[in-house]
């Protein structure tokens, strides 16, 4: 009969082995997340920040081109720098430090800045629900699409909350705040507006923190009007997404 020492020093050495798999796959691929992000940010900086060469998108297709050479699970990826996932909830919360230096630059247009925001919250979501019905979504998916310009977690948990799908509100507020950081500095080039914080504040709202990190790397400045204006943001759509679903089911019906 085996020793129970025995199982238990078994057990012990395959803990160890996961273990340490755990931690290289872990350091392997943040390692590479992080290098590749930076050399983006390189990439991008050398570009004159052209709006093609922001970051999230390059080192996102990067990662992704990584990804599938490798033949490496989306998901073993996912696990694999969940700690660098950890870290954006202190780095939002790090978005106060430039807000409270230009405090009082703030203070002189928040309640323009405030009204904007509101507005813009409510045509997004509008404009989604109109061309969605347009279009003969299903109400699921149209819940899904209606926080899309909210940051992730307020628009996910919103959305779930109300009967959206999870992977569908992420899908939509990434892609809105890439394609709104590209598009926000050509529009406004396009209708001749050159002040910064206009800019940064159709960044913030259009963009989110997408479009506050392409802020921040131009600025701290204009990082802290992006930063306020996806504050704001966030606090609309919370309040907005309800009473658009309440609408939506109450015309449905």
């Amino acid at each position: 009969m085996i020793d129970a020492h025995y199982w238990q020093s078994i057990m012990a050495s395959a803990w160890q082995a996961l273990s340490w798999s755990w931690l290289l796959y872990t350091v392997l691929w943040s390692g590479l997340t992080i290098a590749v992000y930076l050399l983006a940010v390189q990439v991008y900086r050398r570009s004159g920040f052209h709006s093609l060469a922001i970051p999230v998108v390059t080192a996102g297709a990067t990662m992704v081109v990584v990804l599938v050479a490798t033949g490496t699970a989306y998901n073993d990826y996912a696990q694999s720098v969940a700690l660098l996932k950890w870290m954006l909830v202190p780095a939002l919360v790090l978005l106060a430090v430039p807000m409270r230096q230009q405090l009082q630059r703030l203070r002189a247009v928040w309640l323009p800045l405030t009204m904007a925001v509101l507005a813009g919250s409510a045509t997004a979501i509008a404009s989604t629900l109109g061309i969605a019905l347009l279009l003969g979504v299903d109400e699921t998916t149209l819940i899904s699409m209606l926080p899309k310009s909210a940051t992730m977690p307020i628009a996910i948990q919103g959305a779930q909350a109300l009967g959206g799908v999870g992977g569908i509100v992420a899908l939509n507020v990434v892609a809105t705040g890439v394609l709104g950081a590209m598009m926000v500095p050509w529009l406004l080039r396009q209708l001749r507006i050159e002040d910064e914080v206009v800019r940064a504040a159709t960044s913030g709202l259009v963009a989110h923190a997408i479009g506050t990190a392409r802020e921040m790397q131009q600025s701290p400045a204009t990082g802290a009007f992006s930063a306020l204006a996806m504050s704001l943001t966030a606090l609309c759509t919370a309040v907005l997404l309800p009473l658009a679903v309440w609408l939506l089911r109450l015309w449905s019906h």
